[in-house]
């Protein structure tokens, strides 16, 4: 899997709430350390990662320098379709255009043009397009993607609109594109779950969304937020043993409750992490190439956590 870093586009998606974004940054943060001219692209209204690194986000669409050789850059589908009719419209006014009933209409009669034209800056970004005057281009593009379905749909709408525009520069773009996610020495897929059966059956979703829109397969599945296995279930029957010998012995109130309090977490921590770790038999049995993240535990993850996710993940990529 050590040659996902060497393509020039890695998509990170997977079910919502799984810690994406933290694991994309990370990424970002081990390419950099490795030398790679990197940028992590977020899609939508968010822009989280200027603020992970202390910096204030800028406007939507320009590139944020977050540290040597690692930017990132939020790009916004409306803007981006509007910035694309204003080429098309030539010199009419953004305001004009986007109060405009025609740019209403088009926006609502032709779904997936916000999806194909975000496509087409994040093409453009493996191109080298946008760095304002500095030469080479980035060595990786990291793809902050939306969830497993919105993605899917992100990923497919080049193959949707290539059957309608077969001529002209946004066909000329949407076949470079679409060589682009289709082609294994250019692209991967990566997919963040957590170690719960509705996440890891959304992995094997996208799996499936992959192979039937772009014949692709995923390169890894990451398991965010794993907690350790601290006891066996022959040590498990023990601490369950002492409780209730506690109780047998009627230890004093307030001892007894400080023991109960220990072994129901212990169980707690134990069950739970029992239930993860069978997730994770679940997707090795599918051949799955595996990578566990532990949990990290504080109040909220900061910059110090996602540079300890990026050197667990040195491991495998």
């Amino acid at each position: 899997m050590g040659s996902a870093l060497d393509r020039k586009l890695l998509v990170v998606t997977g079910k919502g709430g799984t810690g994406k974004t933290t694991i994309a940054a990370a990424i970002g943060m081990l390419a950099a350390g490795r030398g790679q001219r990197t940028i992590v692209v977020e899609v939508g209204q968010e822009n989280r990662l200027p603020s992970l690194f202390g910096i204030a986000a800028p406007r939507p669409g320009v590139p944020t320098r977050l540290q040597e050789r690692l930017s990132s850059i939020s790009i916004d589908p409306d803007r981006a379709l509007l910035e694309w009719l204003q080429v098309l419209g030539g010199r009419v006014p953004g305001r004009v255009l986007a109060s405009s009933g025609t740019f209403q209409y088009f926006a609502a009669a032709a779904p997936g043009a916000k999806e194909l034209v975000t496509m087409v800056k994040i093409w453009q970004l493996t191109r080298g397009e946008g760095r304002r005057g500095r030469g080479g281009g980035y060595d990786l593009v990291v793809l902050d993607a939306p969830a497993t379905g919105h993605a899917l749909g992100m990923l497919g709408s080049p193959r949707t609109f290539g059957a309608i525009a077969r001529v002209g520069p946004i066909a000329g773009q949407t076949r470079q594109l679409q060589e682009l996610l289709e082609s294994p020495s250019r692209s991967a897929y990566l997919a963040v779950a957590l170690g719960t059966e509705m996440a890891v059956t959304e992995a094997l979703e996208l799996q499936d969304g992959l192979r039937t829109r772009l014949g692709r397969e995923l390169e890894a599945v990451v398991v965010n937020a794993l907690l350790p296995r601290r006891f066996t279930a022959a040590e498990m029957q023990r601490i369950v043993a002492l409780g209730d010998r506690a109780h047998g012995e009627r230890a004093p109130g307030e001892r007894q409750a400080v023991i109960d309090s220990a072994v129901q977490a212990a169980r707690a921590v134990h069950d739970r992490s029992r239930l993860q770790h069978n997730q994770l038999a679940r997707l090795r049995r599918r051949s799955f190439d595996v990578v566990g993240v532990p949990y990290v535990w504080g109040a909220r993850l900061d910059l110090a956590g996602v540079a300890g996710i990026a050197r667990r993940l040195e491991r495998s990529f």
